[in-house]
């Protein structure tokens, strides 16, 4: 089992009784909110620790947003590119630009194209369905985004692999008369493709197309469907048997030198839940296009029937909507995420006991993708965290070969 490091970079320092009183903290908070002087120490700061992954041998992931203090991420070809020229030994993984957002697949291609580049050939591609607010933020129309999200990701693939001249691409919602990008890829054929998504429908996409699986903050239920979605799919479409090298788990996690230290600060990344997640309705279910139509009358009651399980279930059959699952997370404790196996925390033996119990109810995953800082935790904090778990932690985990799951 490899490791990847991340940090969406969040902006913590606006004041509670504002974020309260909003709505939404994404999309909605005005910029004059924004120090730009704490912001620049933000990315000093996290751009060192990716750089301290680098150099104990921890890949690294660089997560777009737009708009919000959940993330200042929001020109992520721009930071990745900034990884793959300064990190020397380790992957970067950008998951990811998002896509759908985009006017032009074939611009993602080329600046994918050129990151690898500068990795020679250590970097992977991530593609993340976008969230709502981000709908808004980006002018685009949320009916059809899945429909655009996989034919970008088809173009994108078709322009790093077509390596003998020009081809066109006449498609549902993108149209190329010319395509022959410049620089081509390092790695042949392509930089590895990751998709983070956690529906059955979305998760088979993702199987059909041998992709490399991702699912963050779903949990064993949801995350165990997902990975049997993806599984089934990859079968139908004749491809070999899918290893755990095929799927990634993203988590938070935090090692402290003992068990009360690990939980106490590890508990710091609950920031990202309690506070960043905070969406307004309009950003979410009722967005248009947001869910089936069929899940729409259980989605839209103020108070769901939980006798039902429509507080959980939607009619993708056992894997919560979006929205859903960040109302549950918000109000989430560090005791009750770390019993859902959205947070591991602890000590060095505490944090590789929950990770491989995680393993073993899901049926295994090959990645684990680390929510390494967010909210208040200090940028000395942080780097402890790394340290440890690169040296106590991930050297064990390393010892899990890949294995044949499907």
């Amino acid at each position: 089992m490899d490791a990847w490091w991340q940090c969406e970079i969040p902006y913590p320092f606006v004041d509670k009784s504002i974020t309260d009183a909003a709505d939404s903290v994404r999309a909605s908070l005005p910029n004059r909110l924004c120090d730009p002087k704490v912001a620049a120490t933000l990315f000093d700061e996290v751009l060192d620790e990716f750089l301290l992954c680098d150099d104990l041998g921890m890949n690294v992931i660089a997560i777009e947003h737009h708009a919000g203090i959940n993330s200042l991420i929001g020109a992520n070809p721009m930071v990745t590119s900034i990884l793959a020229r300064q990190t020397r030994n380790v992957r970067v993984l950008s998951l990811g630009t998002l896509v759908s957002l985009r006017p032009d697949p074939v611009r993602v291609a080329e600046e994918y194209a050129t990151a690898d580049i500068l990795a020679k050939g250590r970097f992977d591609i991530g593609f993340v369905k976008s969230g709502g607010s981000e709908m808004a933020s980006s002018n685009v129309n949320p009916v059809n985004n899945e429909e655009r999200y996989w034919e970008a990701i088809d173009l994108i693939r078709k322009a790093l692999t077509t390596h003998d001249g020009a081809f066109s691409w006449e498609g549902k919602h993108f149209s190329h008369r010319h395509v022959n990008i410049w620089p081509r890829p390092y790695q042949a054929p392509h930089p590895p493709m990751w998709a983070a998504t956690g529906d059955p429908r979305s998760s088979a996409e993702v199987g059909r197309r041998g992709m490399r699986h991702v699912l963050v903050l779903r949990g064993p239920d949801g995350t165990k469907r997902a990975y049997d979605a993806h599984r089934a799919a990859r079968a139908e479409a004749g491809l070999a048997k899918a290893t755990t090298d095929s799927f990634a788990y993203a988590a938070l996690v935090y090692v402290g030198d003992t068990e009360e230290e690990g939980v106490e600060v590890g508990s710091k990344l609950l920031w990202f839940l309690n506070t960043s997640l905070k969406s307004a309705p309009q950003f979410n279910k009722f967005l248009p296009g947001a869910a089936p139509p069929v899940a729409a009358p259980g989605l839209y009651r103020t108070k769901p029937l939980a006798d039902a399980g429509l507080a959980l279930r939607d009619a993708e059959k056992g894997v919560a909507p979006a929205s859903r699952n960040a109302e549950k997370l918000i109000s989430i404790t560090a005791a009750e995420a770390m019993a859902q196996g959205i947070l591991f925390a602890g000590n060095p033996d505490s944090v590789y006991r929950q990770i491989m119990a995680f393993y073993d109810k899901v049926g295994g995953f090959g990645h684990l993708a680390l929510v390494g800082r967010s909210g208040h935790m200090t940028h000395a904090e942080s780097s402890r965290g790394i340290r440890l778990f690169t040296q106590e932690v991930l050297p064990r985990l390393r010892e899990i070969g890949a294995v044949e799951v499907g």
